[in-house]
């Protein structure tokens, strides 16, 4: 299915850095709570990530990502996702995070 211009300028995909990572125990797959600082005019998101297999919590802690901020909230257990971290899915699903080559500002677009 192929997406028109338009479909593609709705999806808000920005740069944030991870500023806290926890366990999050109670998810049926391994996973990590992440705080993402978005910059002052989208502010700071949480998400939960299967990023396990690749990265520690030290390896994430002020790395910067990118995630689509426009999605609906999801309820995840207890937890509130309020953005959604993108990354390549390998073939036994580990997932490599999307980053900006160089350190940029918190909240640009990615267009």
């Amino acid at each position: 299915m192929e997406l028109t211009w338009q479909d593609f300028e709705k999806v808000a995909m920005h740069v944030g850095t991870i500023i806290q990572v926890n366990d999050f125990p109670e998810a049926r797959k391994p996973a990590y709570q992440l705080t993402i600082d978005f910059g002052e005019i989208i502010g700071i998101r949480k998400t939960s990530a299967q990023i396990t297999k690749r990265y520690s919590k030290e390896d994430l802690l002020n790395r910067q990502i990118v995630a689509v901020v426009n999605f609906p909230k999801k309820q995840i257990g207890k937890f509130m996702s309020e953005c959604l971290v993108l990354g390549a899915v390998g073939e036994e699903g580990d997932v490599i995070l999307l980053a900006p080559d160089f350190k940029i500002e918190n909240g640009l677009r990615i267009g």
